[in-house]
């Protein structure tokens, strides 16, 4: 076993952790990047890559008028003020001026996505990178990463914080593939790796509801931030909130796009009748589509939301892929996917209805302003899936993790998929994007709050050089 001092250890190098070490370089403070892959991947190269941004100067090049208020705004909404408002406050206002510090000072570029709307959002805020993919994310936030200097350690899995009987955590241990272990010696830790939807009996611990569903998040995420914190005294909040997805695609296991219901498409089921408001959120209606039969269901649409759909790359590799199902009229779409024709030709009809009329359904879907669908069609088969966990260590505005009192431990500091989320205790709760938004935006915070806690190494009396 070896050791190795520095400043500020950093546990999981995805968008959270990459975020946090380039604002500490921008300051000049060392930092190491602990990485348990060989690759960083993790949740946010497996996700869209989208985030939820406000007040951005790409907004406004657009028309776009937006505001922290706004957007916390929204965010409250959706989980019906469940979460902590101090927390969304505080990620709401840092992360349009990250995303242009990204910019400005890392060269990652960002465009707003136009022409539709994600549930519960009330104006354009989605940012994308160019390739408009988690994986593009991630490569351009490496890549800054190793413009910048800060030394990433990969396979270098975090198997235990070393703490004094004060609760400050004074080294890392991690555990290499050949069996080896190795002490990172810190005054600072910040835990910025994942929730615990990798780990099965905490899933259906906390999130029954959704056990049984495909699991698309990444396998290393086991739990250990709040395995960690709860060693250490921290408080766990909001363990019931999750991000659903109702459009797996299956059997491709790939992510559908929501725009494609947001836009006047619907989910019928192997009855070929609708069964839900697909307007409500693509996290909950994970929920229904697990309530049908064999847990499956079909996103279906028309020629102008293909067009739409391939402007997304998961979407046009699917469509590569043979997965997508075309018919010139209803009868042979319905003997396509095999669910009854007058069903899905009635289902249909009074879809066309409610969008002629510019009326809501029984569900309560509003289609006011939505073109009428019209053949041919599309349909693609898809299921439920767990995409990451919501709930973890709880934090505060500053994203510092809090004891069961409410006071922050001396040291450990925590954002992402390893801090209480955005989104309150319910998967309803989630707004798109939520994910990394906290991930980005509490990255920012958690580096910013020790620049401004900083002292150099050599002017402290509290660094461990080696855990007893």
């Amino acid at each position: 076993m070896s050791d190795a001092a520095v400043p500020v250890a950093i546990v999981g190098a995805g968008a959270c952790g990459l975020v946090a070490a380039l604002t500490l370089a921008d300051a000049g403070i060392e930092c190491v990047l602990l990485e348990r892959d060989a690759l960083p991947s993790g949740s946010s190269a497996l996700s869209s890559g989208f985030i939820p941004a406000c007040g951005t100067r790409w907004q406004k090049a657009i028309g776009v008028e937006d505001s922290a208020e706004r957007f916390a705004s929204d965010i409250l909404r959706k989980n019906h003020h469940g979460a902590d408002e101090a927390v969304v406050n505080a990620a709401c206002a840092a992360i349009g001026p990250a995303l242009e510090w990204l910019a400005d000072r890392h060269g990652i570029q960002f465009h707003v996505l136009e022409g539709f709307l994600y549930p519960g959002h009330s104006v354009a805020r989605m940012h994308a990178v160019p390739e408009k993919t988690g994986a593009g994310l991630m490569g351009r936030l490496l890549a800054a990463v190793q413009r910048a200097g800060v030394p990433l350690l990969t396979e270098a899995r975090a198997a235990e914080l070393h703490a004094t009987p004060g609760k400050r955590v004074t080294a890392v241990r991690i555990a290499r593939p050949d069996g080896s272990y190795e002490d990172i010696c810190c005054y600072a830790v910040l835990l910025a790796c994942n929730g615990f939807g990798g780990n099965r009996d905490m899933v259906r611990r906390y999130l029954p509801e959704i056990a049984e569903a495909e699991y698309a998040g990444h396998a290393g995420n086991q739990g250990d931030a709040m395995r960690w914190g709860a060693t250490l005294g921290a408080r766990l909040a909001d363990m019931s909130a999750y991000q659903g997805h109702g459009a797996w695609a299956v059997p491709h296991g790939k992510l559908v796009t929501w725009a494609l219901m947001t836009e006047g498409g619907i989910q019928v089921n192997a009855l070929g009748v609708r069964f839900a408001n697909e307007h409500q959120g693509y996290s909950e209606a994970s929920q229904h589509v697990l309530a049908q039969q064999a847990r499956f269901a079909w996103c279906v649409y028309d020629e102008r939301l293909h067009r739409l759909g391939l402007t997304f790359p998961d979407y046009a590799e699917l469509d590569a892929a043979g997965a997508l199902r075309r018919a010139a009229s209803v009868e042979e779409l319905a003997r396509i996917i095999r669910v009854p024709q007058q069903a899905l030709a009635r289902t249909l009809e009074e879809t066309r209805a409610m969008q002629r009329g510019a009326r809501a359904d029984a569900f309560g879907r509003d289609f006011t302003a939505k073109p009428t669908l019209q053949a041919p069609w599309y349909a693609i088969k898809v299921t439920a899936a767990l995409f990451h966990t919501q709930g973890g260590l709880e934090i505060d505005d500053r994203a510092r993790v809090l004891d069961a009192s409410g006071k922050p431990l001396p040291n450990l500091l925590a954002g992402g998929g390893a801090a209480r989320g955005l989104s309150g205790a319910h998967v309803w709760g989630y707004l798109s994007g939520n994910g990394l938004l906290s991930a980005v935006a509490l990255g920012r915070i958690a580096a910013q709050t020790l620049v401004a806690d900083h002292q150099p190494l050599e002017e402290r009396d509290d660094f461990a050089r080696r855990p007893e």
